[in-house]
């Protein structure tokens, strides 16, 4: 037997002895999980039954109390505890089919003897021995397999720094407790293993390898310096993979400190959260809160407008070219996402604190009660050194006292007797129940007629006034929408601004322009993020202190001012932003939005991290997107070789879509093919042309999910995913002829890991015009 043979028989021995401990553990935990899952029905069923109930008097109360109270925490803790043992039995049950990924031996300063380290995607320990059998890959020691090769090496112990030699550094390919592969490297992840794992065919969802983490990637899982972390890669360098694991990192090294509810992700849109749903459940972890920014503005301010969503400000900039408000919509759009419009509104808050806040009538009964004067004067009357939200909030105060006030007044009116005399039996009976609560009757009917409407007056006015009271402690007498729209009245001199970047013209456009979307109650996307902090800085900014990280994916798309709102609304949190300036697709942004998030943390520690690496496509596809940039990337393809890209000709989209059948129909290898387009008009279009022909899935924004087979999908909505084969519909000059497109068609064309198509018509995009003939196939040349 060779010596390969060998090992690899010595190695398989160890995971049969292995597997054997971790069923006999299994076995173990999924008994003790039945028992306490019986323990709780049990106590949820007899409850009552076990715990004294006698409130005779106030010590027998007492006692009763504490008996609730003993027997609720003795639940809380079998809860507590069937939590924790599902969990293991659910690591253990992962494990048992590939009980780890690799070996290192690692030989510690001044110790003779050489410790064999196997990592997996949990810890074993042998309750024998008292050793580990498999260590977490993100304890510490396992630091070692990612950052180093062959010879020196050290990590970072609770206890200090330990030093040594790395002597074996083995990779394996395990499948139901069989060795299927065995590599031993001296690099961080041998060639062998990625080409194995990459080389695969795409899934509808995201899969967390922790096998193929490489160095770079390391640093930014494990990161624990900065309060900023940027990281700025490569399309298929691994971004969202690497963060998701920071994630379960984070949450297995601070897991006494840190819950999966005090982290959250901001990703791009809801069907991107379903495509990583499933990662940190893989690796033993609860998912973190997961939404969009969107979903966020919608949730604060959807019940006042129709707030636009960024895929229809995308679809229109795309489409509208030839509207006639298309080039003030680009003016505005991109002032107001930048950091000077956060200075202007912060120029009109002072505006406001001396004057102009608008206010609404406090109206009950269809009448005036408290006018917008008189709240106004009030407000006004108030020290100007206080901030406007504490004057906002004496001024509700205020308010309330003058309704009680008036509902003391109300009682004695004649729509009072009125409405008593109306009162149906239901109504009657439940405010008897009510005073008789209250002990002020004692009998079973009202005993004294005064009294009786005395005390329904009473709860007649405190009834009518109640929506009126609701709308105060909402701040409802602030009129937002009056107050954000008398910034567009405003000249820029009235707001003292001393450097503008638009010159007085542009800003009379902008204002008209948002008026009139203000009038219809429809509030542009550019708009949200300013209304929403305009409005949270006069009623009060909702801080979240409970969240400790926020992570922002595809962060090149997120604006100056979205970044500063998201400082304010996440003030003691760590950053994670992840982004690719080449996939920035929406160009009518400032694109300096993270040096401003940069210039928010002044003072505090800020890491950043290149990846340049790309893992998703083949080298073919690689060295052919790269060549689409505008400037040379350093972009390193991994050597995984593939086809060449292949663009094809056609006199017109019947001839495109006619290829497409074909090329669905008699190739079924892939289990997922995206057929790209430019916007969501186009793919509607496309759909209908081809959902005869073939089986296809529409994508559109309200898609929360997608599932393996042939999509159809707008080039703005297929960030951050990736398919087995890319078809972009049309690149023609038409389509993707102006500059701000170049990164639109890059990013549609780097979503493909094994194949990619590109058609066009008449004339094709500029962006093909100087890439090396070398790196794609003309298929219109070889045919013709």
């Amino acid at each position: 037997m060779s010596e390969n043979k060998q090992e690899l028989h010595t190695e398989q021995i160890r995971i049969n002895q292995v597997i054997e401990k971790m069923k006999s553990e299994l076995a173990l935990l999924e008994q003790q999980t039945s028992t306490v899952k019986s323990d709780i029905l049990s106590i949820r069923r007899n409850f009552w039954e076990d715990v004294t109930v006698n409130m005779d008097d106030a010590v027998e109360a007492g006692e009763t109390a504490t008996s609730i109270k003993q027997q609720a925490e003795f639940l809380s803790e079998r809860e507590h505890r069937h939590k924790h043992l599902h969990k293991d039995v659910k690591n253990l049950r992962r494990l048992v089919e590939t009980p780890y990924f690799a070996r290192i031996d690692f030989k510690e300063d001044g110790e003779q003897d050489i410790e064999r380290i196997y990592l997996g995607i949990a810890s074993f320990l042998d309750n024998e021995s008292d050793e580990f059998l498999v260590y977490d890959w993100r304890a510490p020691i396992s630091s070692l397999y990612y950052d180093y090769s062959l010879g020196p090496a050290k990590f970072t112990a609770p206890g200090g720094t330990v030093t040594g030699e790395l002597q074996l550094k083995r990779q394996f390919i395990i499948k139901d407790g069989i060795i299927e592969g065995m590599f031993d490297t001296g690099l961080t992840i041998g060639d062998e293993l990625l080409q194995e794992v990459l080389g695969k065919q795409s899934n509808a969802q995201m899969k967390s390898i922790v096998a193929t983490i490489q160095k770079e990637q390391n640093k930014i899982i494990r990161n624990e310096k900065g309060k900023l972390l940027i990281v700025q890669g490569a399309a298929g360098s691994g971004k969202t993979s690497a963060a998701l694991q920071r994630v379960a990192f984070l949450l297995y090294k601070y897991r006494e400190t840190l819950n999966a509810e005090e982290i959250v992700l901001f990703s791009p849109n809801p069907m991107f959260n379903s495509y990583i749903r499933n990662v940190l459940p893989e690796l033993g972890e609860e998912n973190m809160q997961q939404t969009t920014f969107q979903q966020y503005l919608e949730f604060s301010l959807g019940d006042s407008f129709h707030v636009e969503d960024p895929f229809s400000q995308m679809e229109y900039m795309l489409t509208a070219q030839h509207e006639q408000d298309y080039e003030v919509r680009k003016k505005s759009a991109k002032y107001k996402s930048s950091i000077q419009f956060l200075h202007v509104v912060e120029q009109y808050l002072t505006h406001l604190s001396n004057e102009n806040l608008v206010f609404q009538d406090i109206v009950f009964r269809n009448e005036v009660v408290i006018s917008t004067l008189e709240i106004s004067d009030y407000f006004y009357s108030l020290d100007k050194q206080l901030s406007i939200t504490n004057r906002v909030k004496l001024t509700a105060t205020w308010l309330l006292s003058e309704l009680k006030k008036l509902e003391k007044s109300e009682r004695k009116k004649e729509w009072v007797e009125d409405e008593i005399q109306y009162l149906d039996k239901e109504e009657y009976q439940f405010y008897f129940q009510k005073l008789s609560k209250q002990k002020r009757f004692s009998q079973d009917t009202f005993d004294d007629f005064e009294r009786e409407q005395e005390q329904l007056s009473i709860y007649v006015v405190k009834r009518a006034l109640s929506p009126v009271i609701k709308k105060i402690k909402r701040l409802d007498f602030l009129n937002m929408k009056a107050i954000y729209q008398q910034l567009f009245t405003l000249n820029q001199n009235d707001l003292h601004l001393t450097i503008s970047p638009i010159t007085n013209l542009d800003w009379q456009e902008i204002c008209q322009y948002t008026s009139k979307h203000l009038n219809n109650n429809h509030l542009p996307y550019e708009d949200a993020t300013p209304y929403l902090y305009l409005k949270e800085m006069i009623e009060g900014f909702k801080v979240n202190t409970s969240v400790k990280y926020v992570f922002i994916d595809e962060a090149q798309d997120y604006s100056s001012f979205q970044f500063a709102f998201l400082k304010h609304l996440f003030p003691n949190s760590r950053f994670t932003v992840l982004g690719d300036i080449n996939q920035a697709i929406y160009a009518h942004h400032s694109h300096t939005g993270i040096e401003v998030l940069k210039n928010l943390f002044n003072g505090e520690s800020i890491e950043t991290i290149k990846l340049t690496r790309s893992y998703r496509s083949t080298k073919q596809i690689i060295e052919f997107t790269s060549a689409i940039l505008e400037k040379n990337e350093e972009i390193e393809p991994f050597n995984r070789n593939g086809q060449k890209p292949i663009i094809l000709e056609k006199n017109d989209e019947n001839e495109i879509i006619a290829q497409i059948v074909d090329k669905i129909k008699n190739n079924s290898t892939y289990k997922t093919t995206a057929i790209i387009c430019k916007t969501q008009k186009e793919a509607n279009r496309v759909f209908d042309l081809l959902k005869d022909s073939i089986e296809v899935e529409l994508i559109d924004k309200r898609s929360n999910q997608f599932d393996s087979g042939v999509v159809i999908i707008p080039a703005y909505l297929a960030k951050g995913i990736e398919f087995d084969c890319v078809i972009l519909f049309n690149a023609s000059y038409e389509q993707y002829g102006s500059e701000e497109t170049r990164n639109l068609f890059y990013t549609a064309c780097t979503r493909a890991m094994h194949e990619l198509l590109i058609f066009y018509t008449m004339e094709a995009t500029p962006f093909l015009a100087n890439i090396p003939e070398e790196l794609y196939i003309n298929k219109t040349k070889i045919e013709g």
